[in-house]
């Protein structure tokens, strides 16, 4: 490459312009001109600049600096640069980590001031290392990429840049601590809760008069005898082998976590509303709340004493009642919400049922449908194969209990 003068001649005036240009050879020993970066007019320090930057490698396959001006014949080495000359053919990458996802990870905590949070509540003095960055650090994670703390002692920590952003070293993932540093902070969780609360509702204006309530489940493959909540009971994943324990939480309708509570793994869904509710209402109040649950987590009397109490709800019903109230609702025309949801609405008991039909919950529960429908005709055509009578019991069994 090389610097290139453009002159130009206008209004009497010759004015030079610059370029940076290369030849490239081409067939039969040709070679062309290509325009790499057009600079326009420049200093003579600008200029000078430009001529110490431009690297040519010469036949020894060596990097020379030159003054590489096409017009200028005396083509003289600088030696009085700082060069460092890079082999592209030989570079390589070694140890790449991640930046992005972890940066935006650490911003949002700052955001949520919890630094702060967590430093006025850790006692640090005997410890080498800020526990409130181990915990932002085990935040990070789970946002991020959710794994255990060995995993993130292991591998997570050395395959991101959270040294760097945490400004601190390895010894802030040394497994021990990781392992410790729930139960540190597990004292300050109505604290934590009660915080976010009111960050969220500054920062993002937010109103609790919408809670929606549901519960989970996750299970130990382990025998997790030193957890008292760990026990058998109905797992949701299937896994009736495990221990397991439920997670209960409430959220807005945005998505913010404003409670949870943890709950032994044989707690029946249906007793956890009630002590959640009391819990609420004595920290917040009830005024103008709407909670929002599953057909399955509340009994007829915790309905009971949500009504006596003033609280307002919405759940799910069982399909069966729609056998009480078909006559009325075949008298009654669709109201359109918003052009995908309708409804029909019936007050009864004081209370007020709501029939809805919806364009995108229909095309799913059609798709449903033909998936079964088409799976139960490919086992049809599977069984014409069989040849054997046992073989052909054994799967039309299988089919027919899929196709329930």
């Amino acid at each position: 490459m090389y610097l290139k003068k453009h002159k130009r001649k206008k209004n009497g005036k010759i004015n030079s312009y610059y370029s940076i240009a290369e030849k490239r050879k081409v067939s039969r020993g040709r070679y062309v001109e290509k325009m790499v970066l057009y600079l326009g007019e420049i200093s003579d320090s600008q200029k000078k600049s430009w001529q110490r930057s431009i690297e040519i490698i010469n036949e020894d396959n060596k990097p020379v600096r030159k003054s590489l001006f096409a017009f200028d014949q005396d083509n003289h080495t600088h030696h009085d640069i700082d060069t460092i000359p890079v082999k592209l053919s030989k570079m390589k990458l070694n140890n790449p980590r991640t930046f992005g996802d972890c940066w935006l990870g650490c911003e949002i905590w700052d955001m949520l001031g919890l630094d702060t949070f967590w430093s006025e509540r850790i006692d640090t003095a005997k410890s080498p290392v800020d526990y409130s960055k181990v915990v932002k650090l085990l935040t990070v994670n789970r946002l991020i990429k959710p794994g255990a703390e060995f995993y993130v002692h292991r591998h997570w920590f050395t395959q991101t840049a959270m040294d760097v952003l945490l400004g601190c070293e390895f010894d802030v993932a040394e497994k021990n601590r990781l392992y410790r540093c729930l139960d540190r902070i597990l004292p300050y969780k109505e604290e934590l809760c009660s915080y976010l609360k009111d960050t969220w509702q500054m920062m993002f204006n937010l109103e609790y008069d919408i809670l929606l309530y549901d519960i989970t489940s996750t299970y130990f493959e382990g025998l997790c005898k030193s957890n008292p909540k760990a026990k058998f009971g109905h797992s949701k994943d299937r896994r009736g082998d495990c221990r397991q324990i439920l997670i209960a939480l409430v959220v807005t309708p945005e998505g913010f976590p404003i409670n949870y509570e943890i709950l032994a793994g044989n707690t029946s869904e249906r007793t956890t509303l009630k002590p959640l509710l009391n819990k609420i209402e004595s920290k917040y109040g009830k005024a103008g709340r709407l909670w929002l649950m599953d057909r399955g987590i509340p009994t007829e009397a915790v309905l009971e004493y949500m009504r006596d109490n003033g609280i307002d709800y919405l759940v799910g019903t069982p399909r069966k009642l729609l056998d009480e109230f078909q006559e009325e609702l075949s008298v009654k025309s669709w109201f359109d919400v918003n052009g995908i949801v309708r409804i029909k609405h019936i007050a009864k008991d004081d209370e007020c049922y709501i029939l809805a039909r919806s364009k995108e919950r229909m095309a799913k529960e059609r798709a449903m449908r033909k998936r079964k429908l088409r799976n139960y005709l490919e086992g049809l055509e599977k069984l014409k194969k069989c040849r054997s009578r046992d073989v052909f019991m054994q799967r039309l069994g299988k089919l027919l209990t899929s196709a329930v």
